[in-house]
């Protein structure tokens, strides 16, 4: 049985340093027939832990009536990730925020007459009933007994959104972990939110980061983000200034390594502010946290989902509820690397360049200490200096360069010389060649990496994996422009700078563009490059392809009797055909506040538009797979006076917009390789 632990720097797996890759799906979000598929999906992406909340109210709407059936059957899914070979975080509260009303506390436990997250005595009984209910359905699946359970965070954001600060924080975190092991839970990773103030009671502090801040109540463009210059400090100031603008550390940074289970993987938009998170955005900010020296890169969210339908109410943060912010009722798309309905998007291909590597290079990744130079930009508002920094160790690591900034267009940078702040044995200091950065660029290059019998001086070329066996192939690609160029007219060769132009022998460099290993899936000890998604299932590789689907019928509909009217909203009538195939997916092009998909005269699916010619795009067969449907599209108008941040916005006649522009289906296969 491995042995997990940490050190002060990184993870440790069998005493080794362990660099692995988390990202969050919550199950109850999305519908378990397909959970194996959702799962195999995010380790096709490079993921080697699944972390998830158990939302409360999810399971216990009404007091004394748990939940644990169908899609909210936590031990199934446990159980799924375990037989598709990954660990998992089970984030028990018993508060988590999430987006889910009341931050995830059912509504009778608001109507009693105790205080919550405090120390009151009521409160603790309550938790530790709700606790106990958890540990009955993870029994028996904790890493000490065979399963995938490897760690455990308690609370959420405790002493920051909410809850208790200093000695009185410290306690009540302590005093719930005590519980939570008194009652039986056991694992090698006990974790807590340390962002903003939060108190962690002594547990393993984890980190987070998001490209903007969606929960912001300003309606205007925010301060940009000073996740993408480099730094020390671990705290995004950002993360829940719903709630209350973020604050200082409160543990010592010198004992813990630097984890994030909170960065960003999107956004999830809210009803006044709707920033659209891209691939770059994700990728540039996964790349600063490297260079700053992160050592476990854990994604919130990695696969979206849909709120479950409640017995009593919706079960989305929302205003009438007391928060400051409105959710979709249904939708927790968030943008993420996998969306909603399961379809891979660009920033999942993003995400992957990293994970590869992480994979492959990670163990030594995890020993080299973050050096960022002085001369670093101090502000994320600074477009004029070059952001970089250095990972290193024994003269050998990583240069890491970034020149984005969302929303915000950086200076160019011709024939920049890096050179390494830690000089060789014989006083000599290496140089990279001198490169051209553009606005936009991100990048991280080798400094003195062994491979084989020769040394890699330099490279211009950023690692992604190593294919291993008898005549191992090391795989680079071309990160920035300039790299690329160089590839086209001189030829792979002159991106290498072997020591004594010596090549190593017995393997093969294999350089590819940043297009080709963005398509690229390393499967049974192979590289394969394909523009589709390949998973890696019982042995075999399939891989899901799209096609054109059938036409699908539109119409304005003006039927005033329909059970949800409203005058002031818009509706269209949508015919789908039976169909075949794995999914179908429509693609309704729209453009106004908000959507609604009603079926049989109830909600199913719901949507906020991000700007203009805004697509919204849904996945059939959790609906029946091959049925046919008959939908009925509601569009709220967006009016010229509506209080909403939108990036870009659509045109309006006479002062308003609600139109359906257009729809089209594609049909989706599994086709076995």
């Amino acid at each position: 049985m491995d042995i997990f632990s940490f050190t002060p720097q990184y993870l440790t797996k069998n005493s080794r340093p362990w660099f692995p890759m988390m990202g969050e799906i919550h199950y109850s979000r999305y519908p378990a027939p397909f959970w194996k598929e959702a799962v195999l999906k995010m380790k096709a992406g490079g993921i080697d832990i699944i972390s998830s909340y158990v939302i409360w109210i999810h399971h216990e709407e009404i007091e004394g009536e748990y939940d644990f059936s169908g899609s909210k059957n936590l031990r199934a899914f446990i159980e799924t990730v375990q037989d598709c070979g990954l660990y998992f975080f089970i984030r028990i509260g018993p508060w988590c925020h999430g987006e889910v009303r009341n931050g995830g506390f059912p509504d009778w436990l608001l109507a009693k007459p105790f205080p919550l997250r405090t120390n009151d005595e009521n409160y603790f009984a309550a938790v530790e009933k709700w606790y106990k209910a958890i540990y009955a359905q993870v029994e028996g699946l904790f890493y000490r007994d065979g399963g995938p359970i490897i760690g455990i965070q308690i609370e959420n954001e405790f002493g920051h959104c909410g809850g208790l600060g200093g000695e009185e924080g410290e306690y009540h975190m302590q005093r719930l972990t005590t519980m939570a092991r008194h009652i039986g839970f056991d694992v090698p990773y006990w974790t807590a939110t340390g962002w903003g103030g939060a108190v962690t009671g002594g547990l393993l502090p984890v980190m987070g980061g998001y490209c903007e801040a969606p929960w912001d109540q300003r309606l205007t463009d925010i301060e940009p983000s000073g996740n993408y210059i480099f730094t020390h400090e671990r705290n995004d100031h950002n993360i829940g200034s719903d709630f209350r603008f973020g604050t200082g550390i409160t543990f010592d940074l010198s004992k813990f390594p630097y984890l994030t289970a909170e960065l960003g993987g999107g956004l999830q938009v809210t009803r006044h502010r709707r920033p659209v998170a891209t691939a770059r955005d994700i990728g540039a900010m996964t790349l600063v946290k490297l260079g700053s020296g992160v050592n476990l890169l854990g994604y919130y969210m990695y696969h979206g989902g849909t709120n479950p339908k409640g017995t009593l109410s919706s079960l989305q943060e929302s205003r009438a509820t007391g928060s400051i912010n409105d959710l979709p009722e249904l939708s927790y798309d968030f943008c993420a690397p996998i969306r909603e309905y399961g379809q891979i998007s660009d920033t999942y291909r993003e995400i992957k360049l990293f994970s590869y590597f992480i994979h492959d290079f990670g163990e030594s990744l995890c020993a080299m200490p973050a050096i960022i130079p002085e001369d670093n930009p101090g502000h994320p508002s600074d477009v004029n200096h070059i952001r970089y920094s250095w990972r290193i160790q024994n003269g050998s690591g990583y240069l890491f360069v970034n020149n984005y900034q969302r929303r915000q267009i950086q200076a160019q940078h011709r024939q920049v010389v890096f050179t390494s702040p830690v000089p060789e044995a014989q006083g000599r200091y290496v140089q990279f060649p001198p490169i051209d950065i553009n606005n936009g660029d991100y990048f991280f290059l080798p400094l003195n990496m062994t491979i084989g019998d020769a040394l890699l001086e330099t490279a211009l070329v950023t690692p992604l994996c190593i294919i291993s066996g008898p005549h191992p192939q090391w795989i680079f690609y071309t990160a920035f422009p300039y790299a690329e160029e160089l590839l086209i007219k001189n030829g792979p060769a002159s991106l290498y700078q072997f020591k004594n132009d010596e090549w190593p022998s017995g393997c093969e460099i294999v350089t590819l563009t940043r297009k080709e290993a963005l398509n690229a899936w390393k499967i049974q000890n192979r590289l394969l490059i394909d523009e589709n998604l390949l998973i890696n299932e019982d042995r075999l590789i399939y891989r899901y392809i799209r096609r054109s689907g059938p036409p699908i019928f539109l119409e304005p509909s003006q039927d005033t009797t329909l059970p949800f009217y409203k005058s002031s909203c818009k509706y269209w009538n949508i015919h789908v055909p039976a169909w075949s195939g794995e999914d179908m997916f429509i693609y309704i092009l729209w453009e106004g506040d908000a959507a609604t998909l009603y079926e049989k005269g109830s909600p199913i699916a719901d949507d906020f538009c991000t700007g203009a010619g805004h697509g919204w795009e849904i996945g059939l067969k959790r609906f029946g797979k091959g049925l046919g449907h008959e939908f009925i599209l509601e569009i709220e108008p967006l009016y010229h006076n509506t209080p909403v941040y939108l990036e870009s916005w659509p045109g309006l006649e006479e002062g308003m917009v609600a139109k359906c522009i257009g729809i089209t289906s594609e049909l989706e296969y599994k086709e076995n390789l």
